[in-house]
C-alpha cells in the first residue's frame, strides 16, 4: 500500500497540468450543468444546450478579461504617480525616525578606481525561456478545456451509467449513490463560494467607493474572491486595496479600510459560509488545514483551490467503501 500511496504520488507530480486542467474541467463542468439543464427543459437538444452553456461562461471570461486589462492598463498608467507619492511617504518616514544631523557620520566615499561588474545574463534567458515554455505549455492545456466541459456536459448520462458499469453488480448501487453525493457536494460548494465571493465583492465595492479609493470597481472584485482562499484569504483580500490607497489615503482612512476588509471575512466566515454551506462538507478543520498544506505543495496555488473539494470528494468515497470508513470518520467533523 505504501508502494502504490507513492506511484500515486509520482503519479500526480508528474501530470501536474493534465491533472489540474481535467479537475477544473469537472468543476467548470458542475458549475455549468444547471444552465444546460436549464435549456434542455426549453426542449433544445442537450448537445446545443451544452454548447450554449460552454459558449456563455467564454463569453463571460472574454468580457471579464477585457474590463481586467482595461483597468490594469490604467492603472500602470497611473502608477508611476503612485510610486511618487509612495516613495515620498516612506522618506518622510524615515526623516521623521532618523537621528539628528550632529550624530550622523559622513558616509566613506567610494573609491574613484572601483572596477565595474559584469552581469551575467545567461540566468535571466534561461529564465525567461524557462518561463515561456511553461506559458505555452499551460495554454495549450487550457485550450483543452472548452472541449472537455462541452463533453462532460453534453454526455455526462453516459458517463455516470458508463462509470457505474465499472463495478461489479453488489457494488453498482453504491457507485451510483457515491457519484450523486460528490456531484452534489461539488455543485454547493462551487456556486456557494461564487455567491458567497458575490456579496463580498459587491460590499466592498460600495465600501472602497465610499472610502474613494482609486479603481475601487476593479479592486473590490479582486479582494472579494482573493478572500474565499482558506486561511491565506485574509491576508489576500487585504494586499490588492492597501497597495492601492497607501499612496492615496490618509492614515484614518487606511485604518477604516483595514477593518472593514477584516470584518468582511469575519462576517463571511462566520455568517455567509454556515448560510450557503453549512456543514455540508463535513470535513475538520484538521482536515482542512493538511489538505492544504499537501495540495499546496504539490500543485502550488491551483492545489489551494482545488484542495478541500477533492478532499470532500475523497471522503463521500471512503464513508461508502467499507474497509475506508474510519479513514471517513478520521477526516469528518
Amino acid at each position: 500500500m505504501i508502494i502504490a500511496g507513492g506511484v500515486l504520488l509520482f503519479f500526480c507530480s508528474q501530470a501536474e497540468l493534465v491533472l489540474v486542467v481535467l479537475l477544473a474541467s469537472i468543476m467548470l463542468a458542475f458549475i455549468l450543468a444547471p444552465v444546460a439543464d436549464f435549456f434542455e427543459r426549453w426542449r433544445l437538444p442537450r448537445s446545443l444546450a451544452s454548447a450554449i452553456a460552454v459558449f456563455s461562461l467564454l463569453g463571460a471570461l472574454v468580457a471579464a478579461s477585457y474590463f481586467s486589462y482595461s483597468e490594469a492598463s490604467a492603472f500602470a498608467r497611473n502608477l508611476p504617480r503612485y510610486s511618487a507619492k509612495m516613495r515620498s511617504q516612506i522618506a518622510q518616514w524615515r526623516d521623521s525616525r532618523s537621528p539628528q544631523p550632529s550624530e550622523v557620520r559622513a558616509a566613506p566615499q567610494a573609491a574613484s578606481g572601483s572596477s565595474m561588474v559584469a552581469v551575467d545574463t545567461s540566468n535571466w534567458l534561461e529564465l525567461a525561456r524557462h518561463g515561456f515554455g511553461s506559458l505555452y505549455e499551460a495554454l495549450i492545456a487550457a485550450s483543452f478545456m472548452p472541449f472537455l466541459i462541452y463533453f462532460m456536459l453534453s454526455w455526462h448520462r453516459h458517463i455516470r451509467s458508463a462509470t457505474v458499469m465499472l463495478f461489479r453488480m453488489p457494488h453498482r448501487h453504491t457507485a451510483y449513490v457515491t457519484l450523486g453525493l460528490i456531484a452534489r457536494m461539488m455543485r454547493i460548494f462551487l456556486v456557494g463560494n461564487f455567491l458567497i465571493g458575490v456579496l463580498i465583492s459587491l460590499v466592498s465595492i460600495g465600501i472602497f467607493a465610499t472610502l474613494g479609493l482609486p479603481f475601487f470597481y476593479f479592486v473590490g472584485p479582486i479582494s472579494g474572491f482573493l478572500s474565499l482562499v482558506p486561511y491565506l484569504g485574509i491576508v489576500l483580500a487585504l494586499v490588492p486595496p492597501v497597495v492601492v490607497g497607501i499612496s492615496q489615503m490618509d492614515s484614518g482612512a487606511l485604518i477604516f479600510l483595514v477593518a472593514a476588509v477584516l470584518a468582511l471575512h469575519v462576517i463571511s466566515l462566520n455568517l455567509l459560509y454556515p448560510k450557503f454551506l453549512g456543514t455540508r462538507l463535513q470535513l475538520n478543520p484538521l482536515t482542512v488545514t493538511i489538505s492544504l498544506l499537501f495540495w499546496g505543495w504539490l500543485w502550488g496555488a491551483m492545489g489551494l483551490l482545488l484542495a478541500i473539494p477533492l478532499t470532500a470528494a475523497t471522503k463521500i468515497v471512503f464513508d461508502h467503501v467499507e474497509g475506508l470508513r474510519p479513514y471517513g470518520a478520521w477526516l469528518g467533523e
